[in-house]
């Protein structure tokens, strides 16, 4: 490596270790306020909170690192260029491209290493962060109820309007959804208003409602009975209820009861699972459409009818089917055909919901697997963009690169966000979803690299108006005016 490749490569790594690490902080910072609901009032060790923010922080990479080259290039060949380095190592024939050459080396390794951090770590940091985040909102069960929303408590689904008083232990508007032994949500209690009563040497929390009423449903074991749907109703003006926290001081954080969600998945698993889902859900649809065609009436009569198997087609006439002359028959016969339309359309709704969700499912897995691929790239060409930029706009410092490195680094991750939605709901494909933002980055990196090794701005308008002259020259009243200026 000569000394220039050195000099150059040293700069860089000092403003790239800087912007990294300011970054992190940044985005750490803000992930501890994003869950600031689910870690404060739990009593936790600073110890365990350091340890979810550990473990988080490799989801952070993906983002952070990207934004950092491309500020850091930005950064270093501005200043390279402002201080009028560059033109010294035009003079002794060291072109940009040359300067470049050891960076480009550099951001290869990088983008491979990146590469394996995707595919190793962020996985782990994803098992480890999401088990201990589960296992942190049984902790202290009391002091995670939050108004507005459902919290499972022990064998109860509590939601409260409105929490106030003393260590906000009055309730307002109070709905419990009680599971019973079958594991069913058959009792459900509503009142007005409620109150929580615990001992600090008592296990158990104390739950006073007020003016309220509970609701159970009963299934009895006759099958016909069940067809009646009976529920009990119990009006109350005091219901107290007894809620075991004793096994929630016990609390293993280390419990690890989640480790196949995609996000927590290697390439080879990810393929593994989306050659599963595609098999499953392609024979899910088979059989719907095998058990839909067997029970439509309409699908049967179809395939029976002579009429159809003569003419390949349905008649347009639907009534050809019903032999008979009484209107009051083919009118009944047309009421039970819509009753039949109708449950058969619901039936196709809610099956259209699930295929939707299973597909879904499956353009997850993939785009978590494309993704892992263009983290290869994204180092290389934002680096390329950052570079090239620098030495056009000629400007070190945090000011104009920090604007637009911020600015290219929005455009690439909103364009990668909006395709990644909409390849969920299977708009476009994930492969295309994956790539996106680095397909039309590309062109702009080949662009700007060019432009800056040739001494060219980053926007000529010569190139605008010289033609448009050139074409008013010809006209004889614009001709007079030219030679006359």
């Amino acid at each position: 490596m000569k000394i220039i490749d050195r000099y150059i490569l040293k700069s860089y790594l000092i403003r790239l270790i800087s912007v990294f690490t300011i970054c992190m902080f940044i985005f750490i910072i803000q992930t501890f306020w994003l869950f600031i609901d689910e870690l404060a009032g739990k009593g936790l060790d600073i110890l365990i909170i350091f340890k979810f923010l550990i473990y988080y922080s490799p989801k952070l990479i993906p983002l952070v690192l990207p934004l950092s080259v491309l500020l850091a290039s930005l950064m270093t060949f501005g200043t390279l260029s402002e201080n009028y380095e560059f033109a010294a190592m035009k003079s002794t024939g060291i072109s940009l491209q040359r300067a470049l050459y050891g960076l480009v080396i550099f951001h290869i390794f990088l983008g491979i290493g990146t590469f394996y951090f995707s595919n190793h770590v962020i996985p782990y940091g994803e098992l480890k962060s999401y088990n201990l985040r589960r296992n942190l909102a049984k902790l202290e069960p009391t002091l995670a109820i939050r108004e507005g929303i459902f919290n499972e408590i022990g064998e109860i689904n509590i939601k409260v309007k409105r929490k106030y008083g003393d260590n906000d232990r009055f309730l307002e508007d109070v709905i419990i959804h009680e599971y019973s032994p079958n594991q069913k949500n058959n009792i459900v209690i509503k009142a007005e208003r409620g109150e929580m009563k615990n001992e600090p040497t008592d296990p158990n929390l104390k739950l006073m409602l007020y003016n309220g009423n509970r609701y159970e449903d009963i299934e009895p074991k006759n099958v016909r009975e069940r067809e009646r749907v009976p529920f009990a109703k119990v009006a109350f003006e005091t219901y107290e209820m007894n809620i075991d926290l004793s096994k929630f001081n016990q609390v293993d954080l280390e419990e690890e009861n989640y480790k196949s969600t995609y996000r927590m998945q290697k390439i080879d698993q990810l393929q593994v699972s989306i050659d599963t889902l595609q098999l499953s859900y392609k024979k899910e649809q088979d059989v719907f459409s095998e058990n839909f065609g067997k029970k439509s009436s309409v699908t049967k009569l179809i395939n029976e009818s002579q009429v159809v198997k003569e003419t390949d087609s349905i008649p347009s006439d639907i009534f050809q089917f019903i032999v008979t002359d009484e209107y009051w028959k083919k009118s009944q016969i047309t009421d039970k055909s819509i009753t039949l339309l109708r449950v058969a359309m619901r039936g196709l709704n809610s099956k259209r919901s699930q295929f939707f969700a299973f597909q879904k499912l499956i353009n997850l897995h993939k785009i978590e697997l494309y993704k892992k691929y263009t983290l290869l790239f994204v180092s290389l060409l934002l680096f390329l963009i950052g570079a090239s930029l620098g030495a056009i706009i000629r400007k070190g410092g945090i000011g104009l690169p920090l604007v637009l490195s911020v600015l290219i680094f929005l455009t690439y991750h909103y364009i990668g966000l909006f395709s990644t939605n909409a390849a969920e709901d299977n708009s476009i494909s994930p492969f295309i979803a994956s790539w996106l933002s680095t397909i039309i980055l590309t062109p702009f990196a080949i662009i700007f690299t060019k432009r800056a090794s040739s001494d060219r701005g980053l926007m000529s308008l010569s190139n605008l108006y010289y033609p448009v002259i050139d074409k008013l020259k010809r006209y004889p009243f614009f001709k007079k005016r030219f030679k006359s200026s």
